[in-house]
């Protein structure tokens, strides 16, 4: 009874804040929990946790970032999902792109910042405070990905429009209502998509 009233006295009444509030928060949990999974691999050198491990983390993590926002916002949470599904019609208004933008980017600073508190003695015992976007004791991977020392500048350019093009296809193919997937079944199989692309173009 108590919790029902706190809701009503703080529930937000414009469809479009809650939106972005729902997005603030999935993003956040999706970076946060990602990013630790993130430094648990290269921080144990793989010790901790495997390739196979880290992408099925990833995997799981979307799964429930997914859960948390999907019947509200629709969990976007990355410009670019937000930016195909303005094209395709299922996102209102072009504003709606925009403001889901800024709380994602919002959301991905936030978690990553988490990240970093919850594992900064550990970072700084790996890498002695000398912070370094490649080496053995490179912390930088942990909160992003660097393209590698064969990579051109056209192969990573490529390389971003073939992954970024593969997510939102696979996306269409689970949200696309022809196909006929249950709603409750889709943050798990976006979770299966997400392990497949870091399996295939991580």
């Amino acid at each position: 009874m108590l919790l029902k009233t706190i809701r009503e006295q703080f529930r937000l009444n414009n469809r479009l804040y809650r939106c972005l509030l729902c997005e603030f928060v999935a993003t956040t949990f999706l970076i946060y929990v990602g990013l630790c999974i993130d430094a648990q691999m290269f921080l144990s050198k793989g010790e901790k946790l495997s390739a196979f491990g880290h992408c099925i983390g990833w995997g799981l993590t979307l799964t429930l970032a997914v859960q948390c926002a999907y019947r509200c916002s629709g969990a976007h949470l990355n410009p670019a999902v937000s930016l195909f599904s303005w094209s395709l019609g299922t996102l209102n208004s072009l504003k709606y792109f925009w403001f889901y933008t800024i709380v994602q980017v919002a959301g991905a600073f936030v978690g990553a910042a988490l990240c970093f508190v919850l594992y900064y003695d550990k970072i700084e015992e790996f890498d002695g405070g000398i912070r370094t976007v490649s080496g053995p004791n490179a912390t930088a991977a942990i909160f992003a990905t660097y393209p590698g020392s064969h990579l051109s500048t056209i192969g990573a350019v490529i390389d971003q429009i073939f992954s970024t093009a593969m997510l939102c296809f696979s996306l269409g193919i689970i949200t696309d209502e022809r196909n006929e997937i249950p709603i409750a079944a889709q943050p798990p199989l976006m979770g299966v998509m997400l392990a497949m692309l870091c399996m295939g173009f991580g």
